[in-house]
């Protein structure tokens, strides 16, 4: 007791109080009594706190005084009583250790589930992030082939569509140039219908010269229309074309950037430069359009460059037909026509040749009228002196005298010569005077034949000189647009 007092008697018991723990309140906890401190990012933890300080019985300062009536100093203080109640038992102690053991060993056991557990999730999320990474990286593969399929599909057809273009702008100058050959020959055509209005008289006719000639104006007309309303449709076609294929080149250009983009993508790694967050940007969605309309707009480009083509090829080929039926059109006509121009050219040139043969005969007549002329009037003259002769004795006769004055056979031959004479002498001069009238008539149509002989050689002239110019007619290659 004597020790316990002496303990009692230290200078640290007492109601003074310590400096090592504060007091007490009567009701406090360990919970009130201190704050926890947690880090910044982790989750308020609160289960594997132990339990270190428990409730203690706070005594009044002044309540000593009844337990020490007489003024010795007690054995054991009352604070220490107080203190004592309080203690734990070994039980208790023995208890809080075993609860300590088990507490930290379950603490242990969900650390290391929770560590275990960690790491699988590490490992799945791992897995997981590289699978989506490859799955990112396959998809975006495909992406690559299905551009670069439509990309070379586009190509093939944007090469065909320029190949067609080309051969219909080739179809479209063919045509340009027939339609200008047909110019000259229109022209010539059109100059032997205007020289020929230079012909005279009867030989202005409507023949089948002109006739064809005429006709060989409008089917010059018509075929230089029918080449110049295909090469319009051409034109207008190609307006078509250029629209597909900016359509394709467009689609091409888009292909590439997007090829770029994509591979540029494709080649991306976690060690790449020039990745970088982009917060939002999953959020972000701006695109218009979904792989199958994606897909059917290059389809639909094809399709349409594909329906161009064509019709492209359908106008060539109606460019073709027209060219040659065209050309062979021409042909027969100028053909014809120049057939039509040497028949009419031989009918004049007989013509012709006739009517000189018939002038020269006329001139022979015309001779032989003029002589005929010469004796009938050198007859006439001849017959004037017999005439002469046989009036001067019939005069001379009437002076006979008296019955001397006798119608003898003498006075009837004279009577009769003069009669006679004079008879013949009407007869030489009718026959001189209708001389005369034939040789008018004669040179009448020496003159006639004359006028005529000059409009054959003017209509043959002209008509040689059509033909002169006919014989340059362009050639078929040429009328088919070949130059």
């Amino acid at each position: 007791m004597e020790f316990l007092g002496t303990t009692q008697l230290a200078s640290y018991c007492g109601t003074r109080k310590s400096c090592l723990f504060p007091d007490l309140a009567p009701t406090g906890t360990t919970k009130d009594t201190y704050q926890s401190y947690y880090l910044p990012g982790y989750r308020y933890l609160s289960s594997w706190r132990p339990s270190l300080l428990h409730k203690v019985v706070s005594v009044p300062p002044g309540s000593d005084k009844q337990f020490n009536p007489t003024g010795r100093p007690p054995t054991v203080l009352p604070a220490l009583r107080s203190a004592l109640r309080a203690r734990y038992s070994t039980r208790d102690w023995h208890q809080e250790n075993m609860v300590q053991l088990k507490g930290s060993e379950a603490s242990r056991c969900c650390a290391g589930r929770l560590n275990a557990d960690s790491m699988r999730l590490i490992q799945d999320k791992d897995q997981l992030t590289y699978q989506m990474q490859e799955d990112s990286r396959r998809n975006l593969g495909e992406r690559i082939s299905s551009i670069d399929f439509w990309r070379s599909e586009l190509t093939y057809e944007l090469e065909c569509l320029l190949k067609e273009t080309q051969a219909l702008e080739t179809a479209k100058n063919r045509l340009e140039c027939a339609a200008d050959e047909v110019q000259g020959p229109l022209k010539i055509a059109l100059e032997c219908l205007y020289h020929r209005e230079k012909r005279k008289g009867i030989d202005l006719v409507h023949d089948d010269v002109e006739k064809n000639l005429m006709k060989e104006v409008d089917v010059f007309k018509d075929c230089q229309e029918i080449l110049t309303k295909i090469a319009q449709k051409i034109s207008q076609h190609l307006g078509i074309i250029r629209d597909a294929q900016h359509a394709l080149e467009q689609d091409i250009s888009d292909k590439n950037s997007a090829h770029f983009i994509d591979e540029k993508c494709f080649n991306l790694r976690n060690t790449s430069d020039s990745i970088n967050f982009y917060h939002g940007v999953e959020k972000a969605d701006g695109s218009v359009s979904v792989p199958a309309t994606w897909a059917k707009f290059s389809e639909y480009n094809i399709r349409c460059s594909q329906h161009a083509r064509a019709n492209s090829v359908k106008l060539r080929e109606d460019a073709e037909v027209g060219l040659e039926s065209t050309s062979e059109e021409m042909w027969n006509h100028f053909i014809s026509t120049n057939l039509a121009f040497n028949n009419r050219i031989a009918e004049v040139a007989d013509a012709k040749n006739k009517l000189q043969a018939q002038l020269a005969k006329i001139l022979q007549e015309i001779f032989q009228t003029e002589d005929t002329i010469l004796l009938l009037e050198r007859s006439i003259k001849a017959k004037e002196y017999p005439l002469k002769v046989a009036q001067t004795r019939l005069e001379g006769r009437t002076r006979r005298p008296n019955i001397e004055l006798c119608r003898d056979a003498p006075q009837f031959q004279l009577v009769t010569e003069v009669y006679t004479i004079d008879n013949t002498l009407q007869t030489l001069k009718q026959r001189l005077q209708e001389a005369h009238d034939t040789l008018q008539m004669l040179i009448l149509n020496k003159s006639k034949l004359e006028h005529e002989i000059s409009v054959k050689a003017n209509s043959f002239f002209i008509d040689k000189k059509c033909m002169d110019m006919r014989k340059v007619f362009p050639s078929t290659p040429r009328l088919i647009g070949y130059t």
